[in-house]
């Protein structure tokens, strides 16, 4: 089952959420954090997916503070008004967005009454590196190439909970190099690099990787598995 909810995060904002019910027993709670093209039809796809696995899901709408309802497909206009609400949205004074994912991260255990993990694409994998190093409440973390993530000021933190990170190595967005340079800065992380492209887990992109996509969703599932029941 599912439905939209709207959060309320610390400093008053309403969030709009997705929430993705299991229909068995619940197994924990996740929080899956979007592309740059919204809480779209891929998003709400990833999220029906962990709540089949027994998951209670929920995907915060993380443009809410500069602009309601966004939902974009994958063409280049839609990636540069992804682009133009991302930075708007990093932009904001802290903690900004971060706030929203404290407030899903808390809906999320306290309405699975379990442990929390939080996964992540792209700009949602690094809002979820930064949900690993800065908020409370996760058990497992789980970036998808998150752009960014292994830039200096990004890596330096230490994560607060157990990371598995997922790296494409024809990435054009986030240099390889770069990505050993992060390994070598958090060796207790387990870090994969598949040889794909970046978005190799979007069934709606062209650069999508059949192959790597379900190696790093079966990676993602015995780790949440692991950690979460």
């Amino acid at each position: 089952m599912s439905q939209w909810i709207t959060l309320n995060s610390r400093d008053g904002t309403d969030v709009v959420a997705y929430v993705a019910e299991p229909v068995g027993p619940v197994q924990g709670g996740l929080v899956v954090l979007q592309e740059i093209f919204g809480v779209n039809s891929h998003i709400r796809a990833v999220a029906d997916g962990w709540a089949q696995e027994g998951y209670w899901v929920i995907a915060p709408s993380t443009f809410q503070r500069v602009q309601v309802g966004v939902e974009l497909g994958y063409s280049e206009a839609d990636m540069q008004t992804g682009f133009g609400l991302k930075t708007a949205v990093e932009a904001l004074p802290a903690p900004g967005v971060m706030a929203d994912i404290q407030a899903a991260i808390d809906q999320a255990a306290s309405t699975s009454g379990g442990k929390v993990g939080i996964v992540g694409y792209c700009w949602g994998g690094l809002l979820t590196w930064r949900s690993a190093c800065q908020l409370n409440g996760l058990s497992a973390a789980v970036p998808y190439y998150g752009g960014g993530m292994t830039t200096e000021a990004e890596m330096s933190p230490q994560p607060q909970c157990p990371v598995m990170a997922h790296f494409a190595e024809q990435d054009h967005w986030i240099p390889l190099d770069s990505v050993e340079a992060f390994k070598r800065r958090h060796p207790g992380i387990g870090v994969h690099t598949y040889p794909a492209h970046h978005g190799f887990n979007c069934d709606q992109r062209g650069s999508y990787d059949a192959s790597a996509a379900q190696l790093a969703l079966d990676r993602t599932r015995a780790f949440f598995k692991a950690l979460l029941r």
